[in-house]
């Protein structure tokens, strides 16, 4: 018998449009896999199993006499820092507006790190998520609940956000698919935000065709966001070619270098090779941004968040203590209650980088940096198509493993935060596994607004691997 939660997107919807499978019955599945696989996964913050029951009768009643949608009563998870009308917040993120006006069906908020703030989802405030190929281990953050809820078949895709990695490092970890899209090409309204200038709302799939249709729902112009681009609309399925012959691929060596796992080194080798015998044109390259980049992040994001969490005061939002005797021993006692250890840490060396006496010798020159950053990447993209490199130094540590060393989690975003920093897309596809059987991704760095490009690159480099036909998660206990 069929296993309805292993199908993709694209498998579903020609299913429901051939009237082989009803929206019910997708639902239903999804409803058993996730009473069956949350208790070991923890991938949900809220559950909306009853409420998708009756949409997706609702969506199969509309089917009969047309629906507006070829995704109607498609299912999906959502980060828990995109906002959605009547679930734990007032309205409606404009991605979520989008997926309702195609009838998706939202299954739930997924964990993750708290305000998007880490990279192993150890951070949430609520619970900690395991990773689907090994339960002892992160799934990667901060969209952690999401990857491993696509991961664990709980959900068909889903939506998460990217501060630094944080679509791309969990969707590697996992082994699934996250696409980074360019800064401004999906509407930040309702994303509640971390660091407004690096956030970027972006899908997380089983497959690259799903990438593509989801980037295709929630991309385009949003007057609610001033920093929405108004581009010109595009169906990213269509570029989805299965062919990479002349295309030019740079591999910078800067990525390459000490601290890269020689496991996922060697796999990222054999990519390389695999797209050479596809007919691209590979050359390894430099991309001397690395050294620079990690310091540059944390000064801008840390910067940022500590001006945007300024509101979650006790008054204007957020939690709100219950002992106080001033309006002081309010705001004190409110943040000093709600937020968790690495908001704290980031807030305060936000606030320091922008204090008087240190601004002009962090924080500006942190945005000096950032420019230098934007300029090495305008370099490459004049020479190549598409730039390639590990999504992290290794592949999903244990569970507590880097808890007590900031630093070293820190490091985990090496790979990545150079991307949102320059706001270019990338995209993260398993290339193979290690030899405890944990996921490898490899990152697809495209120029602005050309996601096409590294769509259609990770698509052919999916064709020729089959990592989804070769192996999906064990959910082992052991170790």
């Amino acid at each position: 018998m069929e296993d309805i939660t292993r199908l993709t997107v694209h498998e579903l919807v020609e299913k429901l449009n051939k009237n082989e499978l009803s929206s019910e019955k997708i639902v239903k599945a999804y409803k058993a896999r996730i009473e069956d696989k949350e208790k070991d996964v923890k991938a949900f913050i809220t559950t909306t199993l009853d409420e998708a029951e009756k949409e997706a009768v609702k969506a199969d009643e509309e089917r009969k006499s047309g629906a507006k949608s070829s995704f109607a009563g498609v299912p999906i998870g959502i980060k828990d820092n995109l906002c959605t009308n009547g679930v734990k917040t007032t309205y409606d993120a404009t991605v979520v507006e989008k997926l309702k006006e195609q009838d998706i069906i939202s299954l739930g908020k997924l964990n993750m790190d708290e305000f998007a703030m880490g990279s192993s989802t150890e951070n949430s405030a609520m619970q900690i998520t395991h990773n689907p190929w090994n339960l002892n281990k992160v799934p990667g953050g901060s969209s952690g609940g999401s990857a491993a809820a696509v991961a664990a078949d709980m959900v068909p895709w889903a939506l998460g956000s990217d501060t630094g990695g944080s679509i791309r490092e969990p969707s590697s970890f996992c082994g699934v698919v996250g696409l980074k899209p360019t800064y401004g090409l999906v509407s930040r309204y309702g994303l509640v935000a971390f660091a407004s200038s690096l956030d970027q709302v972006g899908p997380i799939t089983k497959d690259v065709t799903d990438c593509a249709m989801l980037l295709n729902l929630i991309a385009g112009h949003d007057e609610k966001d001033s920093t929405s681009y108004n581009i010109e609309k595009k169906d990213y399925t269509k570029f989805l070619k299965n062919d990479v012959k002349g295309l030019k691929i740079g591999v910078p060596k800067e990525f390459f270098g000490e601290g890269i796992n020689a496991e996922v080194k060697a796999k990222l080798e054999e990519a390389i090779e695999k797209y050479k015998e596809m007919g691209a044109i590979v050359e390894e390259c430099s991309l001397d941004v690395a050294e620079y980049a990690l310091a540059t992040y944390y000064i801008i994001a840390c910067a940022e968040a500590s001006s945007n969490l300024g509101r979650f005061d006790g008054i204007r939002y957020g939690y709100r203590a219950k002992d106080y005797k001033n309006l002081k021993e309010l705001f004190v006692n409110s943040r000093s209650e709600a937020f968790g250890p690495e908001v704290k840490r980031r807030i305060i060396l936000g606030t320091y980088v922008l204090s008087s006496g240190y601004y002009d010798a962090y924080y500006k020159k942190a945005q000096k940096v950032r420019t230098f950053v934007k300029r090495e990447f305008d370099k490459n993209f004049e020479k190549y198509d598409v730039l390639l490199t590990p999504v992290a130094p290794t592949t999903a540590f244990g569970i507590g493993e880097k808890s007590n060393n900031p630093l070293e989690m820190y490091l985990a975003d090496i790979c990545t935060v150079s991307i949102n920093i320059a706001g270019v897309p990338a995209i993260s596809i398993p290339c193979g596994v290690d030899s405890e059987g944990m996921p490898i991704g490899m990152q697809l760095i495209g120029n602005r607004f050309d996601e096409e490009t590294i769509l259609n690159a990770a698509y052919t480099f999916e064709q020729k691997e089959k990592f989804r036909e070769k192996y999906k998660p064990e959910f082992k206990k052991g170790e």
